[in-house]
Order: C-alpha cells, then sequence, then structure tokens
C-alpha cells in the first residue's frame, strides 16, 4: 500500500466488542462495525486476522467498492487518499488501518482484504467497518414557558467517543464546558450574543457560531479551519465577521502569540502580510490575511479579532491552522513489476491541486495525479510539482529526485 506516516494527529479510541468474521482458520476481527467521527478528525480502524498454517501472505490493502468479476481496487492507491491513509498493520495478523484528515465524502464502509501465495488462498472480512463523518452544528430551540433558549450542539451520528465533552463559546469567548450537548440560557440575554459548540481535544473543528436569537449577531466565520499549502507560495487566510455593533478596530494575529498583536505589525512578517478586502464595512465584511513568500516557521493557527463599543471578539475562539510544507517523492512497491512514484507533503495540500510530473526534466504529459506508476527495472530520474503553485526560480527547492529506486 502506498501510504505515508505520520506526526501526532487527532484519533478516534474506541471501545466495543470485537466482530469475527471468517472460517475454517480464515478469520478478519474488527474491533468495532459502526464508527461515527468529526470532518478533519483521524480515526483508526482497528483490526487483525488470521489463516491456516502453510500459507504465506503476498498482499494485504483495505477497500471500499468492490465490481464485478475483478479484483477490488486497494484504496493506497487511489489520489483520493494520497497522504491520508497510514496502515499500523503487517502481513502476519494486524491490519489496522488510519486515515487522517477526514472528509464527509469519506463516509463509506471499509473493508480488509488479504491475498497469499497460493491460488484459493484469498480471503476479505465482510460486512466491513462502516465510517460516517460528521461537522458540528448548533440548532436552537425556544421553550415558551419557562423563557429559555436551548442551543444543541448537533452531528449527523452520534459520536463514537466515550463520553465527550462539549465546549461552548459565546462572542469567540470560552463559555462552559459539559458532557452533555445542550446548553440552557434565557432568553432575556442579549441579542447580540453568538454561539458556537466543540468536543473537547478537537477544538480546532468548531461549529460555525450563529446567531440564536434575531438574524444579526456578533460573529466571526473562518472559510476554512485548516490549510496546507507549500513553501514560497501565497496563501490567502479568510473569515467574515458581523458586529452588532460599530466596529471600532479588527486585525489578524497568530495564537501563539502571549498577546494578540495585528500581524501587520509584526517584524517577522514585514513586507509578506497584508489584508486584501478593499472595502471594510462598519459592522460586517469578508476580511482576508494575505501572506506571501511562505517560510516553513509561518506554519501556525491565526485568529481573527475585532472590537466594538460593547464587545472585544474573544481571542479564545480557534481560528484557522496553517501548515506549510515542501515536496518529496516517495518509492514504494506496486503489483508485480511495477513501483509506485508518490508526490508526499507533510499535509494533504488544500484545494485539490493537479500536480505535474518530471522524467529526466522533461515534463510527462497526461498525468496529474499525486501517484505515478513506473516500471521496476526503471532507472531513469523522477520529480513532481504542483501546478500553479511554484514559481519557476523556486521550483529545484521543492523537488526530490529518486534515482535508481527500488
Amino acid at each position: 500500500m502506498s501510504l505515508r506516516t505520520a506526526g501526532s494527529v487527532l484519533v478516534v479510541f474506541l471501545w466495543s466488542v470485537a466482530v469475527v468474521l471468517g472460517q475454517d482458520g480464515w478469520s478478519v476481527t474488527y474491533t468495532t462495525q459502526s464508527i461515527c467521527t468529526l470532518k478533519g478528525s483521524s480515526v483508526d480502524l482497528f483490526c487483525s486476522y488470521t489463516y491456516p498454517s502453510g500459507y504465506t501472505v503476498t498482499t494485504t490493502f483495505w477497500f471500499t467498492e468492490w465490481g464485478t468479476g475483478i479484483e477490488p481496487e486497494d484504496l493506497g492507491q487511489d489520489p483520493e487518499y494520497a497522504d491520508r491513509l497510514e496502515y499500523h498493520g503487517d502481513k502476519k495478523k494486524d491490519c489496522t488501518l488510519k486515515i487522517t484528515d477526514l472528509r464527509e465524502r469519506d463516509s463509506a464502509t471499509y473493508n480488509f482484504r488479504f491475498i497469499t501465495d497460493q491460488t484459493r488462498g484469498k480471503y476479505y472480512g465482510d460486512p466491513g467497518v462502516t465510517l460516517s463523518v460528521t461537522a458540528l452544528q448548533v440548532k436552537v430551540t425556544y421553550s415558551s414557558w419557562p423563557n429559555w433558549v436551548t442551543i444543541t450542539c448537533s452531528t449527523t451520528c452520534t459520536l463514537s467517543n466515550p463520553n465527550p465533552t462539549y465546549i461552548w463559546y459565546k462572542n469567540g469567548q470560552h463559555l462552559d464546558e459539559s458532557t452533555s450537548p445542550q446548553y440552557k440560557y434565557s432568553v432575556s440575554s442579549n441579542y447580540e450574543d453568538s454561539y458556537s459548540c466543540a468536543v473537547k481535544g478537537h477544538e480546532d473543528l468548531h461549529s460555525p457560531a450563529v446567531c440564536v436569537q434575531g438574524q444579526r449577531c456578533n460573529r466571526v466565520n473562518y472559510n476554512k479551519m485548516r490549510i496546507c499549502v507549500l513553501k514560497w507560495s501565497t496563501v490567502d487566510i479568510s473569515c467574515t465577521y458581523v458586529g452588532y455593533y460599530d466596529t471600532t478596530s479588527s486585525f489578524w494575529f497568530r495564537s501563539d502569540k502571549s498577546t494578540p498583536e495585528d500581524l501587520t505589525r509584526d517584524p517577522g512578517y514585514v513586507g509578506r502580510v497584508k489584508y486584501t478586502d478593499k472595502e471594510r464595512w462598519r459592522y460586517e465584511g469578508p476580511f482576508t490575511l494575505r501572506i506571501t513568500d511562505l517560510r516553513e516557521e509561518d506554519s501556525a493557527e491565526y485568529r481573527f479579532t475585532f472590537k466594538t463599543d460593547n464587545i472585544e471578539w474573544g481571542h479564545s475562539f480557534p481560528g484557522t491552522t496553517l501548515s506549510v510544507t515542501g515536496l518529496q517523492v516517495k518509492v514504494t512497491p506496486a503489483a508485480e513489476g511495477q513501483k509506485t512514484l508518490t508526490c508526499i507533503t507533510t499535509c494533504t495540500l488544500t484545494d485539490n491541486p493537479t500536480y505535474i510530473w518530471y522524467k529526466n526534466g522533461q515534463n510527462v504529459q497526461g498525468v496529474s495525479s499525486p501517484m505515478y506508476f513506473i516500471s521496476s527495472e526503471d532507472a531513469d530520474s523522477y520529480s513532481c510539482t504542483v501546478k500553479g503553485r511554484l514559481s519557476s526560480p523556486a521550483v529545484c527547492e521543492y523537488i526530490t529526485i529518486v534515482q535508481n529506486s527500488t
């Protein structure tokens, strides 16, 4: 499988009764058959397998679909999962798979399959693990008597985390924590207030901030919670904001600073940052931070704040996490007689980029995937880049050349 290893990420740990599927010494054991977890988080599909003595496992992989009369597609070869799969198993008994940076379209049933050195020595575990990926939303319920409003941190499925703790934010300020997904307050509360929720341990995956009384309230909603871009490129980090009263000041800052400081005044960003929105409204509007000539040390969480005569948007409200990465070519064995070249990064690039491959310095036509398959005997030089992301003077700095790889 063309899978990567990664550093620490948020993981959903699952505790349930194992389900064993198999007979006559062949089996696949899934720790659980149903998982619900948050968009943007990571999940472990815990799995083990057995087979009769005398067989040697030659191939292991996970799949989600299986057409009639053909072998299922190895997810490790699917560009949709490039750089997001980590196979923690082996070719003996462990088949655990981790999926990172989950998207809602990852919701599917996942099955493990292994193939041995004997003609009829193939097996897969059915029905597999059903994964549901959900985002958080705040839902509002009004009670006429007594005069209370109930806000609920809602998901499309029941989270698999045992007893999750919910965090509430009011006007961007940490408000409360509870094991209940519901929060009640008096209807007499100010109309300008907004609320958002998160699950503890996944604070960066919070819900959008919403008004719970009327259509206008103080709020900040980030266009993207996570962004991954290449070194030396340019990034726009955007949000939309509303101030119930006139806005007196507004700026972006790094969350790792002890005191919020306007990024345009930070010496480390001189000449590289600006606010691109030409028109600013007194009450609301988009607010975009542009950073050019990106360096790896620019990797950080960026937050937006504004002030009115009545409030200052809370600094504890999580913002957009930016990761800056280079490119590298990884070589792994594929089908017999083939190797897989993967253009890898330390994070999953944002906005589904188009990849460009070079063979001995010449553009390979018709290939736009982060994966490229070559013969095992191929001794040519290969490199990769991303369309529209690199300026020509910096291209060589992004490329790792692979020669005579085995």
